[in-house]
């Protein structure tokens, strides 16, 4: 956000992130998004705070960020040769009661077809290790990439498109 021209404070919520039965992706984002938001904002009154959250999801399945190298594994597997959606919310509050905005992002990622030494190669870089889904974009699996429709940023982590958008409408930022 710093790079977009956005100045932020970072401040982690440590909310519950599990899913809960029979939620849907969109449904689970919204959710954990609104929850970080009213954690913060509790914390924070007066300010506008932003809370978000994304998830990986393949036919409606949530990937989160792998448990051990077999998880990745999984998970690669799980995207090769094939699309996937990262589902991202963002919500924007004040006061811890407000709502001032909620927006969903939803980009189309389509990974390559994928050998076992490929996803064997990545997974020693450690780069899937810390990553929902089991890769990063931004880094070494950039070259399983071959189509994306929609925001960049949005699987590097947060919709700042979204953001900007979110915060000139609340009159934060100067258009």
């Amino acid at each position: 956000m710093r790079e977009a021209g956005i100045e932020v404070e970072v401040q982690p919520a440590n909310v519950d992130e599990n899913v809960l039965p029979g939620e849907t992706p969109e449904a689970y984002v919204r959710r954990v998004a609104d929850a970080k938001c009213l954690a913060i904002s509790e914390r924070n009154q007066g300010r506008h705070v932003i809370g978000a959250d994304t998830a990986v999801v393949v036919d409606d399945y949530i990937l989160g960020k792998p448990a051990d190298a077999e998880d990745a594994a999984r998970m690669l597997g799980m995207l090769s040769g094939r699309s996937h959606l990262v589902i991202s919310s963002v919500c924007l509050m004040k006061d811890g009661r407000s709502v001032v905005d909620t927006e969903v992002e939803v980009t189309v990622v389509e990974f390559a077809r994928l050998s076992p030494a490929e996803i064997a190669w990545y997974i020693a870089s450690r780069e899937s290790m810390d990553k929902a889904g089991g890769y990063g974009i931004q880094g070494l699996a950039s070259r399983f990439v071959t189509r994306i429709a929609g925001s960049y940023s949005n699987v590097v982590g947060l919709p700042i498109a979204v953001v900007y958008r979110m915060c000139t409408k609340a009159g934060l930022l100067l258009s």
